[in-house]
């Protein structure tokens, strides 16, 4: 017999408890915890978790979550990771009004408007929907004006699935995206390519014949012979003026002294 007011089926659901919460992060009161990482649990309730008001720092990533309820009550929460779930819709992540990164990378948003409720979030300068290092994505991304939707969606981001599209380094992001647009394979037909041309005159990378040596060896013999000359000038130089020092020294007289 099942448990009085318990649905089928959630007996075997994995569900956030207190227990849980003050194993994970060490805090004995629910509203000091200010980071939390519960990656990989097989969560598919969210339980408690609206009790952690203080909480600023979520990891939710790799569970079996349907949806973020308990999340609304989170106004100090400002990074989220919840990639790789079962999310149909964020529409509770609009009262964390402090949110300014958020990981959705994974799930299962379908279109641009269960995006509609970020739209009221200032902050929210990082959005990931897709990462293709993880092999993660949402079925929105497959659009081809996905991109441009995104952007026209949330003018406030500043990086959308690791690009930057504003400020610093955008307008390399936007040249690498040009390219690969311009390089890729068009339907349409398109007319020949303009045969590719040398750069140098024929002949420039050919070596060059190798010159005679005579002139460098009759040089660095000529050099020897002068470099041994200074040897044999210098060593009469020194022989000189020992010769000089000992006949100009005066005699040294040696004087007994009686005490």
């Amino acid at each position: 017999m099942e448990p009085q007011g318990e649905k089928p089926g959630e007996a075997d659901r994995v569900r956030v408890t207190p227990q849980l919460l003050k194993a994970r992060s060490g805090e004995f009161a629910l509203e000091s915890i200010l980071l939390l990482k519960l990656r990989g649990l097989g969560l598919a309730d969210l339980g408690c978790l609206g009790e952690c008001l203080g909480l600023e720092w979520l990891d939710l990533s790799g569970n079996e979550l349907t949806q973020l309820g308990p999340l609304a009550s989170l106004r100090q929460l400002t990074v989220l990771n919840v990639a790789n779930n079962r999310l149909t819709g964020l529409e509770p992540l609009a009262a964390c009004e402090n949110l300014q990164s958020l990981n959705a990378a994974g799930n299962l948003l379908a279109s641009p408007g269960q995006l509609q409720c970020l739209a009221g979030l200032r902050g929210l300068e990082y959005l990931r929907l897709r990462d293709p290092l993880a092999r993660l994505s949402n079925p929105l991304c497959a659009s081809p004006s996905y991109w441009a939707v995104v952007r026209e969606l949330l003018p406030g981001l500043k990086v959308i699935d690791g690009e930057r599209v504003t400020g610093r380094g955008s307008e390399f992001y936007q040249l690498c995206r040009d390219l690969d647009s311009s390089l890729h394979p068009s339907s349409s037909p398109s007319p020949r390519a303009t045969e590719a041309q040398p750069w140098v005159e024929p002949g420039y990378w050919e070596s060059w014949p190798t010159r005679s040596s005579s002139i460098l060896e009759e040089a660095c013999r000529q050099f020897q012979d002068t470099l041994q000359e200074c040897h044999d000038l210098d060593r009469q130089a020194k022989d000189s003026l020992a010769q000089a020092q000992q006949a100009l020294s005066p005699a040294v007289t040696t004087s007994s002294f009686v005490f």
